[in-house]
Formats: structure tokens, C-alpha cells, sequence
């Protein structure tokens, strides 16, 4: 299993020093496919929140002529112990600067069984979000607790995104897991659950 740094929050650096007035997103969560198959278009970034399969990523990114990714792996990611591939970029517990906005991320979903790739705790995710810094967009698997997520033992929230959003405000929270699209203003926060794939300018 790939050794994750929990306790360390890196930074990858600014990728681009533009400051851009309106960024095309193309948002990507919970594509239970080998290949890409939800159309083409154009978009300056592709964030994927978690169960999607490398190969998908990359063929999306392609569609949409998009050389710039960040990516989180969700609790269904069975490749523990790769790396994203190239030009992926890894988010999770680390900050990146891109088109004049700070992005962070977190992987994963909340323990609801012993075995399993990038599950966690409550009060892990709550103790590793209480130093993560201020963002201006934070991109998940898990949605925050109480915020679209489900009471059926599998679909919880992390408490620690909760909390998170509360204290730092970031302008947008994406994330995915839930299997349905909802979008939801949380205090300053524009939450957005997504399911598959949604076109959207920031």
C-alpha cells in the first residue's frame, strides 16, 4: 500500500501564475467505466473527486483538451499503491495554486468496514483538516457530514470537512460518493455534490 503522509501538509507549487476571471471546469466523480463515454467539449481544469479509474481520467481530459488535472481517489480507487499518472495531479492533504485560486483535497470515505483503500475515521479526518490551510476550492470524495450524505452506514459524512468549511470558508466544496448531483450553500461555501460528469465556470 502506498505510505501516505498524513501528518504533513505539502504543496505542489503554482502551476500557473494567471490570473484567470472565469475558469471551465469539468467535474468527474463515480464513473463505473473503463472508458470515457459522457462527450467532449473544452474546460481549463478536470477535478475528479474519487472512483474513477485512471484511464478515464485521462481519457476525459483528452475530450475536453485539458492539460491541467487534480484528482482525489475515492474509497472504490483499488490502485492503492500507484501514483496518479502523468499530468495528474495528486490533491490530497495538499495545497496547489492555479489560475489565481488555491485548491486543496482530501481522499476517501468514513471507516463503515475493517478492510479497504482510503477510509477513515471521524476523528482522523477531523484532526488532519483542524491544519489544513485556507482554500479557495476543496475537492473530496466524501461530502461533509450533513451535507448530502446518508444515515445508511456507508454514506456518512467526514465531520472534519464539516468543521473545516466553517472555519476557512473556501468559495466552492466538490465532492462526489453520494450518487446523485445536489448543489447546497453551506454559510459562504457553494457545496456541490457530482455524480459522473458536469460541465461548470468558476
Amino acid at each position: 500500500m502506498r505510505k501516505q503522509h498524513h501528518s504533513q501538509i505539502a504543496s505542489t507549487g503554482i502551476l500557473t501564475d494567471k490570473v484567470l476571471k472565469r475558469v471551465k471546469l469539468l467535474l468527474i466523480s463515480d464513473i463505473d467505466d473503463l472508458h470515457w463515454r459522457l462527450g467532449e467539449g473544452q474546460a481549463d481544469l478536470v477535478l475528479s473527486l474519487g472512483d474513477v479509474a485512471d484511464q478515464v481520467i485521462l481519457e476525459a481530459a483528452r475530450a475536453y483538451r485539458c492539460a491541467n488535472i487534480f484528482a482525489v481517489r475515492g474509497n472504490h480507487d483499488y490502485n492503492a499503491s500507484s501514483k496518479f499518472p502523468n499530468p495528474v495531479i495528486d490533491l490530497h492533504m495538499t495545497t496547489s495554486v492555479w489560475g489565481g485560486m488555491t485548491f486543496g483535497g482530501f481522499n476517501g470515505a468514513w471507516r463503515y468496514k475493517s478492510k479497504g483503500h482510503y477510509l477513515y475515521d471521524q476523528s482522523e479526518v477531523c484532526r488532519y483538516m483542524s491544519t489544513f490551510p485556507a482554500v479557495d476550492v476543496m475537492i473530496s470524495h466524501n461530502s461533509p457530514r450533513g451535507i448530502h450524505d446518508r444515515d445508511d452506514g456507508i454514506h456518512l459524512g467526514f465531520e472534519g470537512l464539516t468543521n473545516y468549511i466553517l472555519e476557512h470558508r473556501p468559495k466552492y466544496l466538490f465532492h462526489g460518493h453520494q450518487h446523485y448531483a445536489q448543489y447546497t450553500q453551506h454559510g459562504d461555501t457553494r457545496v456541490f455534490c457530482i455524480y459522473g460528469a458536469r460541465e461548470m465556470e468558476i
